[in-house]
């Protein structure tokens, strides 16, 4: 059976995004990238773009399921506020089109890739690398941290099949 998982780390400058198919046990990367908005865009613009693109990448790779970061504790309330907003734009975008979206946290994500929850985000980066047989650590770090969240994604599916 093939899965492809569409990985999303939310963000309002920078969305990234990452798609990764699961084959016969074999993990690939099938695409990866980002959306980038412009700060001198009013918020509903940069929210409308972020959906428009989003929906044109699911109709380009056709991913099986989602999966996507959940907001954390940040010091910034201004930045919080802006990335949930994004992150609903996103949500909302993924529920039209995917029937599957999982979220997963920081440590539950460091910690499908790591073993670890307190990784630095080199190791997590190393890892995406190394699993997905990349030449090198996908840049912006957002596109990394997209391939990561789908890679968890694919993780978890695979331990709560087995029923642990």
């Amino acid at each position: 059976m093939t899965l492809r998982i569409l990985g999303i780390d939310p963000g309002t400058a920078t969305v990234g995004w990452g798609v990764v198919e699961q084959s016969n046990g074999e993990l690939r990367s099938i695409a990866y990238g980002h959306i980038a908005t412009s700060p001198k865009d009013a918020p509903a613009i940069r929210l409308k773009e972020i959906a428009s693109d989003l929906k044109k990448i699911i109709q380009t790779y056709s991913p099986d399921e989602a999966a996507v970061e959940k907001l954390f504790f940040f010091k910034n309330q201004k930045t919080i506020i802006d990335v949930a907003q994004a992150r609903g734009a996103i949500l909302l975008t993924l529920t039209k089109e995917i029937p599957t979206i999982a979220e997963y946290t920081p440590l539950q994500i460091k910690q499908a890739l790591t073993g670890y929850g307190r990784a630095e985000k080199n190791q997590v980066q190393q890892m995406v690398k190394s699993v997905l047989h990349l030449s090198q650590i996908p840049k912006p770090d957002d596109v990394a941290d997209a391939l990561a969240i789908a890679i968890c994604h694919l993780h978890s599916r695979k331990v709560s099949q087995m029923g642990v």
